[in-house]
C-alpha cells in the first residue's frame, strides 16, 4: 500500500458533525454557572430564564410582530410533529421532499395521519422539486433546507404572500444561518443543536398569527397527546410562549443555549451568523472548484447549503466500484480521518448517496475547514491506492 505524506496541520477542532454540531468557539462548561439546576422550571426565578430564551430568540431571528415562540418537547423532531398533528387535516396538504427528513415527514402525515387529500411533490437527493406545483389554498409541508442532501430552497418568493393555507416548515439546519422570510413561515422549527451548538431534546416551534388562528378554530379529529398540545378551552395555551413548558426542560441546556445566544448576539445577531457560515461554506467551495475527485451533491448553486455541505465522490475508479465498494470508500476515508483526529462524523447521511457531510455553520471556525481540505485529499487518496492494491 503506497503511504502518502500527511498534511502538517490538523484543525484545531475536528468537530464537522451535522447534529449536534461543534460548540460555539470559546466554550467550557465554566459558562453554565448560571445555570438554575435542581430548581422547579415552574418556579419564578426558572420561568424567567425560559421567558428570557424566547425573548432573546424573537429578537435574534428578527421575527415579525404577533409570532410567538415555545419550547418544546424532543428536540426539532418533536417540535415537526407536533406542528403536524395540531394543524394539518383542516385543508389538503402539499408535502415537499427532496431528502431524508422530509420523506419522513411525508411517511408521517400518509402512513399515521393517514389524511385523504395529500400530495408529494419529491425530488432525488441533489435536487429541489418544482416548487411552483404547490398550491396557496393547500397547506405545504417542507424542510428549508436538506441536512441530508445539502440542498436548500434558495428564498420564499414561491409561497403566495396571499396563501390560504398554512406553511409548516422545518428549518432546523437554516435558522441563525440562511436569511428566512418568516412573513411567509406560519409554522417554523428547529432545535439547539444545529446552527448554535446547543445540547439535544429540546425543540423550538415558532408560530404565526395565522397559524395561532387555525389552532383556536380548528379541532383534529384524532388524540393528541399531552406533549403536542397547545390549546386548552378552546384557546391558545398562552403560557407555553411565556415560559411554561409542557413537560420538565434541562435548566442545564437551556442556560447552554442562552450562552450560544448571548454570543450570537455580541457577534452582531443574525447577520454576523449568517455571513459567518456563508464564508465557512466557501471555503469547501474554493476546494471543490481546484479538486477534481469530489463535488457537490446539490449541483445548482442557488441552492446549495451554507451550513450541511454534502459531497461527492466523483473519481472514475470510484464510479466504477460496485455499490457496496463505493459506500465502504467513502466509510474507509471518514474511519481514517477519525483515527487521525483530523475530522470526526462527517460520513452522508444513512440514505443518501455514498460521500462527505461537513457542518459549516456559524460556530465552526473558517481556519478549521482551511486546515481540513487537506486531510480530505490525504483520505481519498489513502483509500483510492489501497482499492487499486486488493484490486
Amino acid at each position: 500500500m503506497t503511504v502518502f505524506p500527511k498534511p502538517a496541520r490538523k484543525p484545531d477542532n475536528p468537530r464537522f458533525s451535522t447534529g449536534p454540531t461543534t460548540k460555539i468557539p470559546g466554550w467550557s462548561p465554566d459558562r453554565l454557572e448560571r445555570a438554575l439546576v435542581g430548581r422547579v422550571h415552574r418556579s419564578g426565578v426558572a420561568k424567567a430564564r425560559l421567558k428570557y430564551a424566547l425573548d432573546l430568540t424573537h429578537r435574534l431571528l428578527k421575527l415579525p410582530a404577533g409570532y410567538r415562540v415555545a419550547i418544546v418537547p424532543a428536540s426539532d423532531t418533536g417540535a415537526v410533529e407536533m406542528a403536524l398533528w395540531s394543524l394539518l387535516g383542516a385543508r389538503g396538504v402539499d408535502m415537499l421532499a427532496w431528502e431524508s427528513f422530509g420523506a419522513g415527514w411525508v411517511k408521517d402525515v400518509c402512513e399515521q395521519l393517514k389524511l385523504d387529500d395529500v400530495r408529494v411533490i419529491e425530488a432525488a437527493y441533489g435536487m429541489l422539486p418544482d416548487l411552483s406545483q404547490t398550491d396557496p389554498s393547500r397547506d405545504i409541508v417542507f424542510t428549508w433546507n436538506g441536512t441530508t442532501s445539502g440542498v436548500r430552497v434558495p428564498d420564499a418568493r414561491w409561497i403566495a404572500a396571499d396563501r390560504q393555507g398554512l406553511t409548516i416548515c422545518d428549518a432546523t439546519s437554516a435558522v441563525f444561518a440562511q436569511d428566512l422570510d418568516w412573513e411567509k413561515l406560519d409554522a417554523a422549527t428547529f432545535s439547539w443543536q444545529k446552527v448554535l451548538g446547543g445540547e439535544g431534546a429540546h425543540g423550538m416551534l415558532v408560530l404565526s398569527p395565522r397559524a395561532v388562528e387555525r389552532l383556536e378554530t380548528y379541532t383534529p379529529p384524532w388524540p393528541l397527546p399531552k406533549i403536542f398540545r397547545m390549546t386548552q378551552k378552546g384557546g391558545l395555551n398562552e403560557a407555553l410562549f411565556e415560559g411554561a413548558t409542557i413537560n420538565t426542560p434541562s435548566m442545564l441546556c437551556l442556560e447552554d443555549y442562552i450562552v450560544a445566544l448571548e454570543w450570537a448576539e455580541g457577534l452582531g445577531g443574525i447577520d454576523a451568523l449568517i455571513e459567518r457560515a456563508d464564508g465557512n461554506a466557501r471555503v469547501l467551495a474554493d476546494w471543490v472548484a481546484v479538486t477534481p475527485w469530489v463535488e457537490f451533491l446539490a449541483g445548482d448553486p442557488a441552492t446549495r447549503s451554507n451550513t450541511s455541505v454534502c459531497l461527492n465522490i466523483v473519481d472514475p475508479a470510484f464510479a466504477k466500484l460496485p455499490d457496496a465498494e463505493r459506500a465502504k470508500f467513502a466509510k474507509d476515508m471518514v474511519k481514517l480521518l477519525e483515527a487521525e483526529g483530523a475530522a470526526f462524523d462527517i460520513g452522508s447521511y444513512r440514505d443518501a448517496p455514498p460521500g462527505l457531510r461537513i457542518w459549516t455553520g456559524a460556530t465552526v471556525e473558517r481556519a478549521n475547514l482551511e486546515a481540513l481540505c487537506p486531510w480530505l485529499d490525504w483520505a481519498f487518496a489513502s483509500v483510492r491506492h489501497s482499492v487499486a492494491d486488493a484490486a
